[in-house]
């Protein structure tokens, strides 16, 4: 009895002692989350529960904490800290944590190393370190941890090798490294995992052959090793992969060829060996592949004919062979697949036709076989399903006529037939299509009518008929289509009047309607168009004066007038405008003095010959008879015009308005005048070009002024036009560029602009090229050189650029700017959805001044719905205002820009969402999918 008692007394007590302990672990397990929590910065307090208890009940406070989950006996299990907005550091009292069998730190924004003592918690299960910034070493240790299941570490910056020991964690089924600066090769240790179903490696700097052994793990269903820096071959073995679902490979150095064993992958559904160097054929046992669904073998040298056996790919979406070298035919069984999307075989070297019943039983979103030699007709059902997005056919010898139903495919978004041999009408119903954008029908042999209802459109941008047979007026309204910036109708057989309905264009940019049979006058509504840029109404039967209005388009900078019946003289208005730097009046019937302002003083001569009746500024002198008659007339027209002012009160305005506009013009006539006065006064026969090189040339002024015409452009740039010139004396090319004209303010300082192009004249650089001279008159310049002396163009260029023609490195740094915000936005430096006349720059402004979010400026197709790419988009896109800032002063310098940028290191290797399925292409990530997926 005595002995039963002493035995319970000695139970009870050790029964004590060791729930006393189990406290004390306990308690241990609590003040090591507080040591973690220490070493966090956390500003969105998501971890405001992790704070010490009162009281006496406090043992298992801390299993109540956000994201901590204990065991049945009260020992910390799981640490969920994901997606908090966490930064600082991870203490080195995680080891303490022994009962951890999973931490999950992803989402977050930590840009530490990771302590060593990680690789101490060797019960861990899972470990989710993704989608952060750390940096240094992996640590090793981990490979102890027998029950470790998952590692993924995608998406931070670590560096070094991967961790060798890691091999020893036999029960690994998911290990997933992508997206970060890993180096060296894939260890030999890996193929002990036996058990691996996931291998993600995409992204790193790894280098040297993909091992054989990786063709051991006979458990992987997904396989990524893309965009990185392996060589060699695939290797055969895996063909052995029976259970792979992805394989993607694409990006890198990979050569030889396809291994024909792939073909053995039954359950293979997505292969990507894209932009790599393999050779040799595709193999015909691809098609023994059957789960095949995205295919894509594109930018690489692979050669032969296109296998026929592919056709047995029953489930194919995707086929992508762009970009190789391929020949023969496009099997006609492709005509049979039924789910095919996308099909993309461009530039290669195919011939034959297209199958007749191609896009009759798939649901067809994307063709495009464009540089290729396909002749035939354009199969008539490719928009039977009703997805038809992007039709792209351009560079082939296509005949026929274009198919009726492309024309009620209200799905499409562009359709580019040009250079072609299609014939026939272009049919009605084009212009009912809600979201088409782009009709390219140029260089074919269509005849007929421009059917009338393309006027009825809303999203048309951009349309080209050119180089057709088309006999037709211009239907009416179809420069009012809201959206429409660029019509070409050029080299087609359309007559009648020259179409006056240019009282509402809203978009209208370039108008070329030149080799056609117009006739009357030019319709003085165009100078309505306040957005165009270029007008060629060159090679036609026009008459009548030049309307004065033409000289007033805020924006016009092209115009081409030539081979016409124009008569009367040229108004002087075009020399005095803003934007004008092209102006081709040559062979027509125009009479009288050539305007000596402005554009005049320099233009080619070549733009005005052909006109028997003008006469003096670059063409010969006017006579004396002319002047007196010329004198004679002015005075008639002057009386007429005093007759007129007796009409109304109206009139007796105009005038007066037009006496205060003439003195301006003429005080600038004579600034102008007192600096040109050596030329002036000098003989009007002397040639007044003088050439100044920096080195020995083989070319003089002449030679320099006859390129200076519209054929022989090449470029505008931010500065001026460049021009090719050709000389044969010995045969020679050079880039001339025609700068801008200045104004007074710059002309009075012109010593600055000659010393800067002085500088040019004498720098040697491997990176610039050099400025072999240049042309004046003493009132313009003109340089010989192979690039702008200013780089960009209207957009790019900093503004105080127009007034110091000054270029500095703040005013690269402005110009770079821009080019961030292009990249984040999505946007053109003048976008034509700006709808108002500012550039990239100011949009942004404006959309922060009105209190618009940020976010929205974004360009949508990158930045999605993932928050984490929207906010590294954003460090950027402050970075780009900080560059294009007005005050020069207050832009940061190269050298500062680079180091913001090294730390806004925007994610190029992050993915939002880890799913396989079609759901995760569309989301364009960057290591699992052909580029082409995003864009469906």
């Amino acid at each position: 009895m005595q002995t039963l008692l002493l035995f319970s007394y000695c139970y009870i007590t050790l029964s004590l002692v060791f729930a006393e302990g189990i406290d004390v672990i306990r308690n241990d397990d609590l003040s090591t989350l507080l040591s973690i929590k220490s070493c966090i910065v956390d500003p969105s307090n998501s971890l405001k529960s992790w704070v010490l208890p009162t009281g006496d009940n406090n043992v298992l406070a801390h299993c109540k904490w956000t994201g901590v989950s204990c065991n049945s006996s009260g020992f910390v299990e799981k640490l969920d800290l994901s997606n908090m907005n966490l930064s600082g550091n991870v203490s080195e009292h995680i080891q303490e944590l022994r009962g951890l069998v999973s931490i999950n730190v992803s989402l977050n924004q930590f840009a530490c190393s990771l302590p060593k003592s990680l690789g101490n918690l060797t019960s861990l299960k899972s470990i989710d370190l993704s989608q952060n910034d750390f940096v240094g070493l992996f640590p090793t240790g981990l490979g102890m941890a027998s029950r470790l299941i998952s590692v993924n570490a995608s998406s931070n910056n670590f560096s070094g090798f991967l961790p060798e020991d890691l091999g020893n964690a036999t029960d690994l089924e998911s290990l997933d490294f992508r997206g970060s600066y890993f180096v060296g090769s894939i260890p030999g240790s890996y193929r002990n995992l036996q058990k691996l179903k996931f291998l993600g490696l995409s992204g790193n700097n790894l280098t040297g052959k993909i091992p054989d052994e990786i063709g051991e793990l006979s458990s992987l269903q997904t396989l990524i090793l893309g965009y990185n820096e392996f060589e060699g071959e695939i290797p055969a073995a895996f063909g052995n992969l029976t259970n792979l679902l992805y394989l993607d490979l694409a990006v890198g150095s990979l050569a030889g060829q396809i291994p024909a064993e792939l073909g053995r992958l039954q359950k293979l559904d997505t292969l990507y060996l894209y932009k790599n160097n393999f050779t040799g054929k595709i193999p015909p046992e691809l098609g023994n592949a059957a789960s095949l669904v995205f295919l894509d073998l594109s930018d690489n040298q692979i050669s032969g004919e296109i296998p026929v056996e592919l056709a047995k790919l029953k489930d194919l979406q995707l086929l992508n062979l762009m970009c190789n070298q391929l020949t023969g035919q496009i099997p006609t069984k492709f005509g049979g697949f039924t789910k095919l999307q996308v099909l993309e075989i461009w530039k290669n070297s195919l011939t034959g036709s297209l199958p007749m019943n191609l896009g009759e039983k798939s649901p067809l979103q994307w063709l495009d076989v464009s540089s290729n030699s396909l002749s035939g007709e354009i199969p008539p059902g490719l928009c039977d399903s009703g997805n038809l997005t992007k039709l792209i056919l351009f560079n082939n010898s296509f005949s026929g006529k274009i198919p009726v139903g492309l024309s009620s495919c209200k799905s499409l978004v562009r359709v580019r037939m040009q250079d072609n041999e299609i014939s026939g009408i272009i049919p009605i119903g084009f212009g009912s299509l809600p979201i088409l954008q782009r009709l390219e029908l140029a260089n074919n042999n269509l005849t007929g009518r421009i059917p009338n209802d393309l006027s009825l459109s809303t999203s048309l941008s951009f349309i080209d008929f050119s180089n057709n047979s088309i006999i037709s007026p211009i239907p009416s309204g179809i420069f009012s289509i809201p959206n429409l910036q660029t019509f070409i109708a050029s080299e087609n057989n359309l007559q009648g009047k020259t179409p006056d309905q240019f009282q509402n264009c809203p978009s209208l940019s370039v108008l070329d309607l030149s080799g056609n049979h117009f006739s009357g006058e030019i319709p003085r509504s165009m100078a309505m168009c306040e957005k165009l840029v270029n007008l060629n109404l060159r090679n036609n039967k026009l008459n009548g004066e030049i309307p004065r209005e033409i000289a007033t388009m805020p924006m016009l900078a092209i115009l081409d007038l030539s081979n016409n019946s124009l008569s009367g003289h040229i108004p002087d208005s075009f020399g005095t405008s803003p934007t004008l730097e092209m102006l081709n009046l040559s062979y027509n019937r125009l009479n009288g003095p050539v305007p000596s302002n402005g554009m005049f003083s320099t233009i080619n001569p070549d733009d005005l010959v052909g006109n028997l009746g003008l006469c003096g500024s670059v063409l010969p002198p006017c006579s004396r008879k002319f002047t007196a008659k010329s004198e004679q007339q002015k005075k008639i027209h002057i009386r007429h015009v005093l007759i007129g002012c007796m009409v109304g009160i109206s009139v007796i305005l105009s005038l007066g308005v037009a006496f205060f506009v003439g003195r301006i013009a003429y005080k600038r006539w004579y600034l102008y005048n007192s600096f040109f006065c050596d030329w002036f006064n000098g003989s009007s026969k002397e040639w007044p070009w003088q050439l100044v090189a920096f080195q020995r040339v083989s070319f003089t002024s002449s030679d320099i002024l006859g390129s200076i015409k519209e054929s022989n452009v090449i470029g505008m740039g931010g500065a001026g036009i460049v021009y090719k010139a050709e000389v044969h004396r010995p045969h020679h090319v050079v880039a001339v560029k025609k700068l801008w004209r200045s104004s007074e303010a710059d002309i009075e300082n012109g010593d600055d602009l000659f010393g800067e192009v002085n500088l040019l004249g004498r720098l040697r650089h491997r990176n610039i090229v050099r400025l072999l001279g240049y042309v004046h008159n003493e009132t313009d310049v003109m340089m010989n050189e192979t690039v702008s002396m200013v780089a960009g163009s209207y957009g790019y260029i900093a503004p105080e650029y127009g007034y110091t023609l000054k270029v500095d490195a703040k005013t690269d740094v402005y110009s770079f700017g821009v080019v961030l915000l292009e990249l984040v936005t999505g946007k053109m430096p003048v976008d034509p959805t700006f709808r108002e006349s500012i550039d990239i720059v100011e949009w942004v402004r404006r959309r922060i001044r009105n209190n618009r979010s940020t976010i929205e400026a974004l360009d949508p197709s990158i930045a999605g719905e993932c928050k984490y790419v929207q906010e590294e988009m954003l460090l950027v896109l402050r970075i780009a205002l900080l560059c294009t800032a007005k005050n020069p002063k207050e832009r940061p310098s190269v050298k500062d820009v680079l180091t913001m940028l090294a730390e806004a290191k925007p994610r190029r290797k992050s993915v939002c969402n880890n799913n396989e399925g079609l759901a995760s292409f569309k989301e364009k990530s960057i290591f699992g999918n052909s580029p082409v997926i995003g864009l469906l």
